[in-house]
């Protein structure tokens, strides 16, 4: 591939302030447009065929392979460290898994400038990553608690280093999970500050995977007195299936009312809901009758 050199013009935009590489090229374009600009200009810039191949990418009908991704940051004035950044952009939008999605959300988080711009959003990345942190918050909670990050460290199953434990207490603060009283004291408060859309469901599923790995560990690290995981494995339908995801729905909300009127807090626990399928649903035949043995499916 020829090499494009960027645009005349620098762009416009900071692009590090985008978590979506088609809502920039988007917001690229309706600026450019304001000016007289068009699709077919745009992709002269980028040296392609295709007069409207913009919009296809805008609209999501089309993906950027890494060589496109590069005329495209050419094409919009990116170079240098804005042109890397909108390339690993390109990469984390376009992620399949949850491994290259993390691994690309890591790329991303090495540009300093991105660290500037979403400085919340990579802290409330960091919070779903570690396991203690919403453990810590709910400690918190407990007239016993003591904001003393060689105490907390130690009073966790498993234990952690103090330096963590500071850490973590330091991010739930700027995060607003917790607050200081007139006293001086940390209490919980209510979220203040909450993710972008694009980090949000990477966020929630590291958060999930990593509960899963606690739970397996909890089968080693405590008796069964102390813990409670069971399972079951059932044949529903449509209906049935909507019925039972309300159903938890409905426990989840019980189970946090019943948290809320707790008085001797002492103790964090955490309790894990998965229901997920074993196998793909199977369409009706013959009225749905299970075939007779001996007889012909």
């Amino acid at each position: 591939m020829s090499q494009l050199s960027p645009a005349r013009h620098r762009s416009l935009l900071d692009v590090f302030k985008y978590l979506d590489f088609r809502q920039f090229l988007a917001d690229f374009y309706e600026l450019k447009k304001r000016r007289g600009y068009s699709y077919r200009a745009f992709s002269r810039a980028a040296g392609l065929g295709a007069p409207n191949y913009l919009k296809l990418v805008i609209s999501g009908q089309r993906n950027l392979t890494a060589a496109m991704a590069e005329r495209f940051a050419a094409a919009c004035g990116l170079s240098g460290e804005t042109a890397s950044y909108f390339e690993r952009l390109v990469a984390f939008n376009q992620s399949k898994t949850t491994e290259e999605r993390n691994a690309s959300y890591a790329q991303l988080a090495a540009f300093r400038r991105y660290r500037q711009a979403h400085r919340l959003e990579h802290a409330q990345a960091a919070y779903h990553e570690k396991w203690y942190l919403p453990a810590i918050r709910e400690l918190c909670a407990s007239p016993d608690f003591r904001a003393d990050p060689r105490w907390v460290a130690s009073v966790l199953r498993p234990t952690i280093e103090p330096v963590q434990a500071k850490h973590a207490l330091d991010l739930l603060l700027t995060l607003g999970l917790l607050t200081r009283d007139e006293a001086g004291r940390l209490q919980q408060a209510d979220p203040v500050v909450s993710t972008g859309a694009e980090t949000q469901n990477m966020n929630i599923r590291n958060y999930h995977a990593e509960m899963m790995r606690r739970a397996t560990a909890a089968m080693e690290l405590f008796p069964a007195a102390e813990r409670d995981i069971s399972s079951l494995t059932l044949c529903v339908g449509p209906a049935a299936l909507a019925q039972i995801k309300q159903r938890i729905k409905e426990f989840r909300r019980e189970l946090l009312e019943l948290a809320e009127g707790e008085s001797q807090r002492s103790q964090a626990l955490q309790i894990n809901f998965q229901l997920f399928p074993l196998s793909a649903p199977i369409s009706p035949r013959r009225g749905n009758k299970q075939p007779l043995r001996g007889e012909a499916p």
